[in-house]
């Protein structure tokens, strides 16, 4: 179930990161797939720990959750996580202001790659200490994750976390 919640992740990630790549990228859209990224991993982090998921998008409510099995997830309000709700309604219909700067785009796609990376750590340390499910790990090159190692019922996986991935 972790794996299938990655998966997702990991498409709205690449979506984003690729319309970026454009000449002229479509930044609420852009927006949208950063703030669904970072809602669906903290609903992952929810789900390794057998917590249940409400049918929410604020992600101050999903950090908040969050926090009752890990502390560490204040972090998440420093990078101004909790920020992104704003693009699940207020740019996704017209309203007073109908697109995000590149330089708001640009932070989205920041905050979402830092979640990414916090909550990676956070799985790959809690499976090493509770070896209940799937085996997680880290590839780690000067400094930087890499790489991110996941075998599933025999099924070997490595998701690219690099700046390329």
């Amino acid at each position: 179930m972790v794996k299938d919640w990655i998966l997702k992740v990991e498409s709205d990630l690449k979506i984003g990161k690729d319309e970026m790549l454009t000449d002229a990228p479509v930044t609420d859209a852009i927006c949208f797939h950063m703030q669904q990224a970072v809602e669906k991993y903290l609903k992952a982090f929810l789900v390794f720990n057998n917590r249940e998921i409400r049918k929410t998008h604020d992600i101050a409510e999903l950090v908040e959750a969050c926090k009752e099995i890990d502390n560490d997830f204040d972090y998440l309000y420093e990078i101004r996580a909790d920020k992104l709700t704003m693009y699940v309604v207020e740019f996704r219909y017209p309203g007073e202001v109908l697109f995000p700067s590149l330089e708001e785009t640009r932070e989205a796609i920041e905050i979402a790659e830092k979640v990414k990376m916090f909550i990676l750590e956070k799985l790959c340390r809690l499976e090493f200490n509770s070896l209940r499910r799937e085996i997680l790990w880290i590839e780690w090159h000067g400094g930087e994750m890499q790489s991110l190692g996941c075998l599933y019922t025999g099924e070997f996986i490595v998701y690219p976390v690099g700046e390329n991935g």
